[in-house]
């Protein structure tokens, strides 16, 4: 075992920084022996210096995080501040400085992760980032070693806890929206302004990375078509059951039949009761996989919380040092495919709507008439009403996107159609 230390700089020492740095104090030898060499941990950049941080040396501490990553010394930098800047220079800083870089950082990744990737095979280094999608689960070492001669058709995901655990308390409680989300909050499962989980773009940064790697493209979040998850209701969850499915936040990154394009795209579904994503609980994360010759894959675990999340980051950090001691680089961005991304509206699916309709004959047949003129086949159809009111629910057969849309402003236009209550795609069959 090489005796001389391989220096690591931390960059941020909240949650997940001052969990990673406890375990490199407690395994040291174990990570020591793991990895062919001692690691040292010898710079923690935060932003309020004078704050009590447990197990760390007060002189490691500095606010000059690019003074930190200019040091030379460094040989792998560990970033988990998110963002987007200062955390882009100072990655990109400390690939022309000599050091490797780990990163939990999606945001980034998912807006800029193709010049990262260029900044580091430009300067000989290793970009690594298992932490920034689903916590501890490992998901992209799989997806772009392990997977790596096998042709990815679809990944398809649970990839933020909050909104999983809200949807889950609303499906197995009869609980609204809100009063969800305020249990979430209470417990520590939804930040205090809880948009980017809600709303879906935590979702969609992490779509993004998995969509570039299973499918060798260059996927932006701009990419990726975001629906957030606080229209849904108590009575989208009793269509649910009726029809034998639960609601999920989905990540959706799929090739098209034909093989030319692919779509990535963030939104609530319904999926069967009968599909493993359906019976993923509480705050938990996880991933369906399906696959040319491996066939259909999951992965489940914690998707996030320091100490999930500060295991994926270790596990990069052996792997990038240990490249630094052979002098070899991990697998660099792969994006030869270069496939074109589609709009949502090429998207083909099944979709469940709601209609809020007047109660008396021939309603049906206008509504079956809509949908005949936008080539959308009904597969089902539930009807109720009294007093001159009623509902109609609609399940459909695959259809695209776009075709629905015209379907629905069609719908708006009857005399005889009072409102659409709801839309949902239906995924996972």
């Amino acid at each position: 075992m090489r005796t001389r230390p391989l220096k690591v700089a931390l960059l941020g020492c909240g949650v997940v920084g001052s969990e990673v740095a406890r375990i490199m104090t407690t395994h040291a030898d174990d990570l020591a022996a793991r990895i062919g060499a001692p690691v040292e941990l010898a710079g923690v950049a935060v932003r309020r210096p004078g704050k009590v941080r447990e197990g760390i040396d007060p002189a490691l501490v500095t606010t000059d995080a690019t003074a930190l990553v200019k040091r030379g010394d460094i040989d792998v930098v560990v970033e988990v501040i998110g963002g987007i800047e200062p955390a882009r220079t100072l990655i990109t800083t400390a690939f022309e400085h000599g050091a490797s870089v780990v990163s939990a950082n999606k945001a980034l990744l998912a807006q800029d992760g193709a010049a990262l990737h260029a900044a580091a095979e430009e300067n000989g280094k290793d970009l690594y980032y298992e932490a920034a999608v689903a916590g501890a689960i490992p998901l992209i070492r799989p997806l772009r070693e392990s997977l790596a001669g096998d042709k990815v058709n679809r990944v398809l995901g649970i990839v933020n806890g909050t909104t999983n655990f809200i949807l889950d308390k609303m499906d197995s409680t009869g609980a609204g929206y809100q009063e969800a989300l305020d249990e979430a909050t209470a417990l520590g499962y939804a930040e205090a302004d809880p948009t980017a989980d809600v709303e879906g773009f935590d979702a969609a940064a992490k779509a993004a990375i998995l969509a570039g790697i299973a499918f060798h493209t260059r996927v932006r979040l701009d990419d990726v078509y975001r629906e957030g998850m606080t229209e849904v209701t108590a009575a989208d969850f009793a269509s649910a059951k009726e029809m034998g499915c639960t609601i999920k936040l989905l990540a959706i990154c799929e090739r098209a039949a034909d093989g030319a394009s692919v779509t990535a795209r963030v939104h609530p579904a319904m999926i069967p009761l009968s599909h493993p994503l359906a019976s993923v609980r509480g705050a938990y994360n996880a991933v369906f996989v399906e696959s040319d010759a491996a066939g259909q894959l999951m992965f489940y675990g914690p998707g996030a919380g320091g100490s999930p999340t500060a295991s994926a980051v270790l596990g990069d950090l052996v792997a990038v040092c240990r490249n630094r001691l052979s002098g070899a680089t991990g697998p660099g961005e792969s994006a030869y495919a270069a496939l074109p991304v589609s709009p949502m509206g090429d998207v083909v699916t099944r979709y469940h709507i709601s209609l809020d309709v007047a109660d008396k004959p021939g309603v049906l047949a206008q509504v079956a008439t809509v949908f005949a003129e936008h080539g959308v086949s009904i597969d089902t159809v539930r009807q109720q009403g009294k007093d001159g009111e009623a509902s109609l629910v609609v399940v459909t057969h695959r259809a695209s996107d776009a075709a629905l849309n015209g379907t629905v402003e069609a719908l708006r236009s009857l005399d005889t159609v009072r409102g659409v209550a709801s839309i949902m795609r239906v995924e996972g069959e």
